[in-house]
Order: C-alpha cells, then structure tokens, then sequence
C-alpha cells in the first residue's frame, strides 16, 4: 500500500520505542488528582469563565438589535463580540468536546453545541480536531491542521509552490478567515469527506442526519447573527455587515494564532507513516516532538486561551479540564527530563509567535525547512 493511499485506520505508532514513558507520567499524573482530592474535571472556575465569555458575545448582540444608534459603539461592540467568539472556542466549547468540562457527558454534550452559535459544527469539529489532530498530530496525510490546501504550507512533506514564499506574510490575515469559512463551506465539505472515509462513525451518527443537522446549523446561524442585525438594528445596512466580518477576522486571529504556534515551529519533526502506516514512534513521545508550550507564566492569557498555551499538557491529557494544566505541568515536565525527552516551552507568547513565522518563512523558501529533525 503506497503511502497516499493510506487510511486513518491504517496508522499504527510503535510501542517499542519510550513506551514506559506515558505509562509512568500517567500514574504520575493519575496520583496528583487522588493524593489532592480534585476531579480531573472542571470547577467553578469553568462555570465563571462559561458564563462570562456568554456575556462578552450575546449582551453586545442583544444591545446591537435594541438601544446602540451610535455607530462607532456599535463596531466596538462587534469587536468584542470577536473576543468572545474567540473565548467560546478556546475556553468553552473546546473542553466540552473533549468530554473534559463534566464528569456529566450530557452536559459536555450540551455545552460542545455552543459552537452552533459560533457558526461551527460540533461533529465535524471532533472528527478533525479529536480524532485526526490528536491522534495524528504533524503526521502528513492524516493530520488536517497541517493541510490548508495550496494557499499555505504547514508541513516539510507537502508540495511547495511558488507563492508560499510569501506566506511568513498572508497567513496572518488568512487566520483571520478561519471561522468565516466555517460558517460558509468548511463544514459541509469535511461532513462529505469524513463520509467518504468512514469517520462519521466515530460520532455514531449517519451522513444524512449529520448533513442536514449542518445545513439547518449554517442557516439558523445566519439567520440569527447576521440576518437579525441587519433587520432590527439601528445603525446602517453596511456597518453591519462590516462589524460582523470584523467579529469572524478577530475570533479567527485569535484561533489561528494560538492554534498554529503549537505545532508549526522549529522543533517539531513531522513523522511519516511507512507504506504499511506504521510509525516509529511511541504516540506520546511524538506529542512531545510535535508539540510546543508559551506564556506558561501569563495567568490571564492562560485564563482566556483555555490552558492551551499548555499544549504539550493537552495533548497528553486532552479528556482533563485546561483548569489543572498549571498544576500538571510540573510533573509532565520532570517526567519528560527524566526519560530524556523534549519538553518544548517558549517563555512568552511573542517568541512563539516568532518561532512559527520563521517557520512559515522556512517552509516557503526550502523544500526541507531548517530546523527539522
């Protein structure tokens, strides 16, 4: 079987290579929530931050549809409502999918629907960022976050072209389109592709339902966040539609930037599955090399990103709430040392931030980028 043909059921990782490593830092890691009395879960801490990021998005909207006749108070209030389409994403919906907010799935079900609000779609968002990303993080062909197509290179394995040379430049403004696509095509294109390669069953839902689920998402979405403004609102036609594309290029922003620089920096080294998609590598320790900390010291950017400028936490622990991180990081880290493993943390947001443009950088100008292993 040639490598491009290759299906996500076909990827094996090795078990013969540091494989005591994840068994260890689990126990570890297991010990900390029995020997503290805490549930891996989240607290209130979680229903605080839920009910705040729901206040920053829906008060401004509701204030749009009825009292703002000022026009400049009306695009700072899209603005926020960006922030808070952001903060939904990174500090709600995102645990809930995971099944990490409750120890009550239902209401990990309920609350991972918010991202309906957001013009997403909770089944296509597991399949791509659970089942794919998680399980196949940087792995070429499986992995859809290091596959935006031909506009961009994200990975040393992909085709370069000649316009990547530019993309250090223009994927910070692409970012920005991130969630204007998921409310537009994003959605329907991956529910009709995740069919065709047999992962709807991971949701344990049919294509029909999943594909009219999406359908009658996008059009409620529309409907109610850009349809109601331009009905009911005070203010023109043409701020409306402006402000709401500013709200979708702020949350995007956010996203891109918190998303790539975990992944799309220097130190990661991409692996490949052979022809028979096995790949030598045991799945934590290739978290560990495809995965990258920042900013572990900022509390509030860590408060409004969800912990996950703890990546490399959760990568290995994805069904723990982004509330323990902090205290987890410790022993990730000493436990990394320990079976001499990388543990790869940027300081500050800004060095990460510079690390994945000079990625981009490398992998528009070098067919092999420098500082691949």
């Amino acid at each position: 079987m040639s490598a491009e043909k290759l299906q996500y059921s076909d990827i094996k990782f090795s078990d013969k290579h540091n494989e005591e490593f994840y068994k260890v830092l689990r126990n570890r890691v297991m010990g900390y929530f029995k020997t503290s009395g805490k549930s891996r879960f989240g607290n209130a801490n979680m229903v605080i931050k839920t009910i705040f990021m729901f206040g920053i998005y829906f008060i401004p909207f509701a204030l749009l549809l009825t009292v703002v006749t000022n026009p400049f108070l009306a695009f700072g209030l899209w603005c926020l409502m960006g922030f808070g389409m952001a903060g939904i994403g990174l500090s709600v919906m995102h645990d809930a999918n995971h099944g990490a907010y409750s120890k009550n799935q239902n209401v990990n079900k309920w609350v991972g629907y918010i991202i309906h609000t957001i013009g997403g779609s909770d089944i296509t968002w597991r399949i791509q960022h659970n089942v794919l990303h998680h399980t196949f993080t940087n792995v070429d062909g499986m992995d859809e976050d290091i596959d935006p197509g031909k506009s961009m290179r994200f990975s040393p394995h992909a085709p370069r072209l000649k316009g990547h040379r530019f993309q250090h430049i223009y994927a910070w403004f692409l970012y920005g389109l991130m969630t204007v696509l998921w409310f537009t095509n994003k959605d329907i294109k991956q529910v009709n592709r995740y069919h065709k390669m047999d992962l709807l069953k991971t949701q344990g839902i049919s294509y029909r339902k999943a594909l009219a689920g999406i359908i009658l998402s996008k059009t409620l979405y529309v409907a109610c966040l850009l349809g109601l403004p331009l009905l009911l609102s005070p203010v023109s036609w043409y701020l409306t539609l402006i402000g709401f594309f500013v709200m979708h290029f702020i949350a995007g922003v956010w996203l891109g930037i918190i998303f790539q620089p975990a992944h799309c920096v220097p130190s990661s080294n991409y692996p490949r599955p052979d022809a028979s998609g096995n790949i030598e590598a045991d799945w934590a320790v290739s978290q560990l090399y495809n995965t990258a900390n920042f900013a572990p010291g900022a509390r509030f950017f860590t408060w409004y990103v969800g912990g996950l400028n703890y990546q490399v936490e959760h990568h290995l622990f994805p069904n723990i709430c982004h509330v323990h991180y902090r205290k987890i990081s410790k022993i990730v880290r000493e436990t990394a040392s320990e079976y001499k493993l990388p543990y790869n943390s940027f300081k500050t947001f800004g060095m990460a931030l510079k690390e994945h443009g000079k990625m981009l950088y490398n992998l528009g100008h070098y067919d092999n980028a420098p500082g691949l292993h």
